[in-house]
């Protein structure tokens, strides 16, 4: 069976379904493991805390992840704080740089077993995750124990679920939210109190807010903004329900949802209304930072760093993201990434992680986990901590987050699209975009092309799964 995982492993690196660069922000049912099938049941006594105390050691399990900076330090707290509350499981947490740098660091080491018992792996490296057949799903381990979903947020859940199986524990996650100038709303005659909600509502307002050398808006080329426009038209972005229903086949990003996305985007920039500062949301910040734009977009995760920066210069609004006037009901993809459990490790260790990512959910885990990060809590009871009261209170923006995420019906568009070369989909869209704001294209054939591009390469990936 390992050596089939293996293979299965090599064909789909093969692939090269990773090997584009991601960034913030799907997955189906690959054939059952001999490994994850021979788990036995949870007795009473959690497992690990029985193995460690037969070897009078803790059980040591590794986890790689691709937090840097003051994430990285959250992380590493969580993980002390984790180590120092029992004595049947030792973590050791390890940075392994960006997600596309420490997917290819697990690819390298599956076969001599030298990687991590739990990975971090951004959402779009889902299916993926599947396909390498490198993994026990957390389902197993859920049924074991009868472990209570309900009390976890059902839409992040969600982006994780694949024929009613949980594959991974959701940890990070954020959502694309409209930050805006509540100041410069006043000086064009705007009310502060009022975001725009529609396409439309967003042309008028940037058009009334670009003057005196200031530009109503700009917001990034990132192609997880597009993926999320679709979501909130109610629209999928790859055929067969999003690939959720059935191996993803065909990119839908030419689809109506796509063009009437891109055509009012190309022309807040050919109207001036909007400029176009390239794929970087750092640059856009910047700018928005600096009052040079009046609305932008970003995730709702850089929501404290914003409003801090802003601090005694001018006060933050936000919105929720807006779509098109009369668009069906739709919502916000979660973004961010989950923790999966590796399956070439020991059952014990596979067992001690499940006990790890159990502690990860607990509330008072993921409240502190929100304050010091901004990403959401995955965990309901999070919001009746006191600290998650009393942060927003001091952050009232971040309510709109909240209150759009909660506002999110999960369907298959919301859900999030799933296939196996998403990075690499997410750089070509990002080009056709590209390629419309610089007229080098009309937006049609920059759609139309990087649909047949996109399609190309999912046939190419699905042919190389399927030996």
């Amino acid at each position: 069976m390992k050596s089939m995982m293996r293979k299965g492993l090599t064909a789909v690196l093969a692939a090269g379904a990773l090997m584009a660069t991601a960034a913030c922000g799907g997955v189906t049912e690959p054939g059952s493991n001999g490994s994850a099938a021979s788990l036995p049941a949870n007795s009473e006594k959690p497992a690990a805390s029985t193995a460690a105390a037969d070897k009078k050691e803790p059980v040591k399990i590794v986890w790689w992840h691709s937090m840097g900076g003051e994430l990285g330090k959250a992380i590493d707290k969580v993980v002390t704080d984790y180590n120092a509350s029992q004595t049947g499981i030792k973590v050791e947490v390890v940075y392994q740089g960006t997600y596309d740098e420490s997917l290819n660091k697990m690819k390298a080491s599956m076969d001599s077993k030298s990687g991590p018992n739990m990975i971090q792996v951004f959402e779009i490296g889902s299916r993926f995750m599947i396909d390498s057949k490198a993994i026990t799903p957390v389902q197993t381990f859920i049924d074991q124990e009868k472990y209570d979903l309900s009390q976890l947020e059902e839409n992040i859940l969600g982006y994780y679920t694949f024929d009613g199986k949980q594959y991974s524990m959701p940890f990070n996650t954020s959502n694309p939210i409209l930050y805006y100038n509540k100041d410069m709303f006043k000086a064009a005659g705007l009310d502060p109190e009022k975001p725009p909600q529609t396409f439309e509502d967003v042309k008028k307002a940037a058009a009334s807010l670009t003057k005196d050398g200031k530009t109503g808006a700009s917001f990034a080329i990132y192609g997880w903004f597009a993926e999320q426009f679709f979501a909130n038209q109610g629209a999928e972005y790859v055929d067969n329900g999003n690939g959720r229903t059935a191996p993803a086949t065909k990119s839908l990003v030419n689809s109506e949802a796509g063009l009437k996305t891109l055509s009012w985007w190309k022309d807040l920039v050919d109207t001036k209304s909007a400029v176009n500062l390239g794929r970087k949301t750092d640059d856009t910040k910047k700018a928005f930072l600096a009052g040079q734009v009046a609305m932008t977009l970003d995730s709702t995760a850089s929501l404290r760093g914003i409003v801090d920066a802003a601090a005694g210069k001018f006060e933050v609004g936000t919105g929720f993201l807006p779509k098109p006037e009369g668009a069906a009901q739709g919502g916000v993809v979660v973004g961010g990434a989950s923790n999966w459990i590796l399956n070439n490790k020991p059952e014990a260790e596979q067992k001690a992680v499940w006990e790890f990512m159990k502690y990860l959910a607990k509330p008072e885990i993921q409240a502190q986990w929100h304050i010091s990060t901004g990403y959401f809590p995955i965990t309901k009871k999070a919001y009746d901590e006191q600290i998650v009261k009393d942060n927003m209170a001091k952050y009232p923006q971040f309510k709109t987050a909240v209150d759009q995420l909660h506002g999110t019906k999960l369907s298959k568009a919301t859900q999030g699209a799933v296939m196996g070369v998403f990075p690499e989909a997410r750089q070509l869209v990002e080009g056709a975009i590209e390629e419309a704001l610089t007229a080098k294209k009309p937006p049609e054939q920059a759609l139309d092309d990087a649909a047949k591009a996109i399609t190309e390469k999912i046939g190419n990936y699905n042919k190389t799964v399927a030996k």
